[in-house]
């Protein structure tokens, strides 16, 4: 099959290319270096020639409320009226898991945006909500410093790693359309502060875990199971302690 893979070139999107080539299909890794642009439009239509399948896992270059939220507005539309036009037969998006109970936060509401455009465009498809990635950890870290201290709370995290969420992408990209969302979460579910505490612990980080902070993400207050799956989601493997232990071998 064709498969065209909308940011290609980021974090899961190349581990989504590399496995679905190692599955044999024919793989275009779109972003605007390679001259496939979902906000100006360049390059879809002649990406889409002869596509079967339309992966979604653009994002934005700025999480500011209005830039995120003119960005998934402007990508979704483009990217949704080149698919009706090619005839593709299957759209897969990630999505977060608790979007669309985190209404105080810009990026969560421009997320939305992007899922509802998804569900009226008459485009078979299917929506993969995620819990974060355990790769997000040190920049959750680093937003929430003061001085030598982290400040988070007990707020829930199930954080699942990279390599999995690529491996649901695709699994899901070659099922049929499910024409609704799946979730996806990590094996264990944890307070975001003692995650934390242990990952500086093991990169012998000195700053210091306070468990006094809001319940927040994104700088937005979220309920306290707002991150985790309110039901059933479908589970990674790898554990929290597998995956850091992989990131120290290569620290």
């Amino acid at each position: 099959m064709k498969i065209l893979v909308i940011g290609g070139s980021g974090l899961i999107g190349t581990k989504v290319v590399a496995q679905l080539h190692q599955k044999g299909h024919q793989v275009i890794a779109a972003s605007p270096s390679t001259g496939i642009n979902t906000i100006t439009g360049e390059g879809l239509a002649e990406a889409m020639e002869n596509t079967d399948i339309v992966i979604d896992l653009a994002n934005s270059p700025s999480f500011e409320d209005n830039a995120v939220m003119e960005f998934f507005q402007t990508s979704g539309q483009n990217l949704l009226s080149a698919e009706i036009n090619a005839g593709i037969k299957h759209h897969v998006a990630l999505s977060i898991v608790g979007v669309d109970i985190m209404h105080s936060i810009g990026y969560m509401r421009a997320k939305m945006v992007q899922e509802n455009l998804i569900r009226q465009s008459g485009v078979p498809y299917t929506i993969i909500r995620s819990t974060q990635f355990f790769e997000f950890i040190g920049g959750i870290i680093n937003k929430a410093t003061q001085g030598n201290e982290v400040h988070l709370s007990d707020v829930q995290f199930q954080p699942i790693a990279a390599d999995e969420v690529a491996g649901f992408v695709v699994k899901y990209a070659l099922a049929a359309p499910v024409n609704g969302k799946v979730e996806i979460a990590g094996p264990e579910r944890f307070d975001m502060y003692r995650v934390v505490e242990r990952y500086l612990q093991s990169f012998k980080d000195s700053r210091k875990v306070i468990s006094d902070g809001k319940p927040e993400y994104f700088g937005g207050e979220v309920n306290h199971t707002a991150l985790v799956p309110a039901g059933k989601a479908e589970l990674g493997t790898i554990s929290f302690e597998e995956w850091l232990s992989k990131q120290l071998q290569h620290a």
